[in-house]
């Protein structure tokens, strides 16, 4: 079930590769001493440059598919949720990475897996309509 348009999940994309990047300040688990504070901040990173490189709307170059995309998001996702067992620092922090893995994994399952620059969906109904071949006039005398 496809819920999320991939223009959607592209903003969402960019929201999670900072907050990612960012986690450790903001959840307040930052410490120069600590080897775990490393791993949002390098899945965040890695998540904004596939972004960046992604076929769909919030892209700089269309380099990998939105199905290869989702793919990684899903990857990163259960690594993260799965990271602070698997490195065992879950004594320390734990929720905020099993909170965010979860939720890339989700979102992920719930986005539209295609991307056609040609039918693009517009998000305002009179955007839908200017770009409608019929135009406005059609739209009052059907």
């Amino acid at each position: 079930m496809a819920l999320i348009s991939t223009r959607n999940h592209g903003r969402l994309d960019y929201l999670v590769g900072l907050l990612l990047m960012t986690s450790p300040w903001i959840f307040d688990y930052a410490s120069s001493d600590q080897y775990f504070i490393w791993i949002p901040f390098a899945l965040g990173s890695f998540t904004l440059l596939y972004s960046l490189l992604t076929d769909y709307e919030l892209s700089l170059a269309p380099v990998i598919s939105i199905k290869m995309h989702l793919t990684l998001d899903i990857l990163s996702g259960l690594f993260l949720a799965a990271s602070p067992w698997l490195l065992h620092f879950d004594d320390v922090i734990y929720l905020p990475h099993l909170i965010i893995g979860a939720a890339e994994v989700i979102i992920s399952i719930l986005t539209v897996k295609s991307y056609d620059p040609n039918k693009v969906v517009a998000e305002d109904p009179n955007e839908a309509l200017e770009r409608s071949p019929y135009g406005e006039k059609d739209r009052e005398n059907p």
